[in-house]
């Protein structure tokens, strides 16, 4: 199964802009066969949270209909992350597109002390089905928890997608802990990053793979937008650079 993490540049609180962008990277990887794609942490509005509020929704919003579209139409899953509205503060959602049975929506279960102010948890585990693999989603710190990943493993995950907005300082730390759960867990993990504006400051990118032994396989550089193609048949990798946004 070919799996595809994106590293993506969002522009803050543009939540159609971002839109059209990620259209153009769906459209891209799946004319590369990729199976399934996804995008960084709160890649539809960026990784700001004091802007999520304002900004969140839920999983029926229309301005999502193309992505059901495009995954109905090139057969492929779809991952793409904003906040979701609640009736008390709003979770960090990442909402998942299948061909033709429509989505659902994770929320970040474990959040860090920073995120408290801003976020409420969510409650559950979420695992995509497909005929090759069972993944499990976990979204940037929790990511890096040990029961996190353990329990997606109970589950019978045998693939981790980690979707994460993470500065640069953070990265080795973070390889560290995927190449460990990779191999105590015998599960893939993919990763994918941001770039351009986070926070206040400048996500790390260098998203990246390590197989189901822990072997890391290849990574992005820190700076740029770029797709990482990762095929769990070959283990082979490919590297895809898109058009840059117009001025």
């Amino acid at each position: 199964m070919k799996l595809c993490a994106v590293q993506y540049a969002s522009v803050t609180g543009d939540v159609e802009g971002n839109v059209e962008r990620h259209v153009e990277f769906v459209e891209l990887a799946a004319s590369h066969g990729a199976e399934l794609v996804f995008f960084p942490e709160l890649s539809l509005t960026g990784y700001e949270p004091t802007l999520a509020q304002g900004l969140a929704t839920h999983e029926e919003d229309p301005r999502l209909d193309v992505f059901q579209r495009l995954s109905d139409a090139h057969g492929i899953v779809i991952g793409v992350g904003l906040p979701l509205v609640t009736s008390r503060k709003p979770r960090i959602g990442m909402v998942v597109f299948q061909p033709h049975t429509g989505r659902h929506a994770y929320a970040k279960q474990r959040l860090h002390d920073d995120e408290l102010p801003y976020f409420s948890p969510g409650e559950r585990p979420m695992l995509i089905e497909t005929r090759e693999h069972r993944l499990a989603l976990a979204i940037c710190y929790e990511s890096l928890q040990p029961d996190h990943v353990a329990t997606a493993a109970s589950l019978g995950a045998d693939v981790y997608l980690a979707s994460v907005a993470k500065l640069a300082p953070r990265m080795d730390e973070a390889y560290a802990y995927y190449a460990t759960f990779a191999r105590e867990h015998a599960m893939t993990i993919l990763m994918a990053n941001c770039v351009g504006p986070c926070d206040g400051d400048v996500g790390g990118g260098r998203s990246a793979v390590w197989n189901d032994r822990g072997r890391y396989v290849n990574a992005l550089d820190g700076t740029q937008e770029t797709m990482l193609i990762f095929d769990t048949a070959t283990q082979g990798t490919h590297v895809l650079a898109p058009a840059s946004p117009a001025a």
